[in-house]
């Protein structure tokens, strides 16, 4: 049976928590699908690091920040970019993500978010001017892309629950050849970021499971669920 991780502190009272939890299910249920998942409390990942996560056939980067350790959640992240697990994160796991990438393939050692480190000169993640918790939007999704894949269409429309993203002052320095851009709203703000090359790794700023159901589980959480199972 494979494992999946899910990175962060569990809170029993957080809708996009239950969500996840229930997301899984509607896959393994429905699908048929064999693997079991565990939540990993990030300052554990802190300490214990590769012993901890090698055991995980995926890794999904959830929501709830701040966490106790965002170096934890970041460990975790470059774990799987770096070995080719595949690699989901929602809400605050796109955000880590961003900051996961800044740090160690550009070269921004100091990348920070907001919520640990207001101070920073290089605050990759910011505050939102208009928070996108509690909102519905439409997403257009790049053609080809591993995200439209997923969906098999070229536009969808996501629940937020995020108060954080992309600093605009940053924008243009994630642009890198191994990141794909492959979802934006419509007035063309990040939502979705992939690597082409890594077997599965997707990072959403919305919540895509909490539009999931036992007799339609949400087409991402089935890929990646999929793509970490598949010998």
């Amino acid at each position: 049976m494979k494992h999946l991780g899910i990175i962060g502190e569990y809170y029993p009272d957080f809708k996009p928590h239950i969500a996840l939890n229930e997301a899984l299910e509607h896959v393994r249920d429905r699908a048929g699908l064999d693997f079991d998942y565990e939540w990993i409390e990030t300052e554990r990942i802190k300490k214990e690091s590769e012993e901890l996560l090698k055991k995980f056939a995926g890794i999904w980067s959830a929501p709830g920040s701040p966490f106790k350790s965002l170096d934890g959640a970041i460990k975790a992240i470059k774990f799987a970019r770096v070995n080719n697990i595949p690699h989901l994160g929602t809400c605050a796991g796109f955000q880590h993500t961003v900051v996961e990438f800044a740090r160690n393939v550009l070269g921004f050692t100091n990348a920070q978010h907001e919520e640990y480190g207001p101070t920073s000169s290089q605050l990759f993640i910011n505050r939102l001017a208009c928070s996108l918790a509690g909102l519905r939007m439409k997403v257009r999704l790049q053609s080809g892309s591993l995200a439209a894949r997923c969906y098999g269409a070229n536009e969808t429309e996501e629940n937020y629950y995020c108060n954080f993203g992309i600093n605009p002052e940053f924008k243009g320095n994630i642009m890198h050849p191994d990141l794909l851009v492959s979802g934006v709203d419509s007035d063309g703000e990040i939502r979705i970021i992939e690597i082409s090359k890594n077997k599965f790794f997707l990072a959403t700023l919305f919540v895509p499971q909490v539009n999931s159901t036992p007799d339609l589980p949400h087409p991402i959480i089935k890929s990646f669920v999929q793509a970490s199972i598949k010998k």
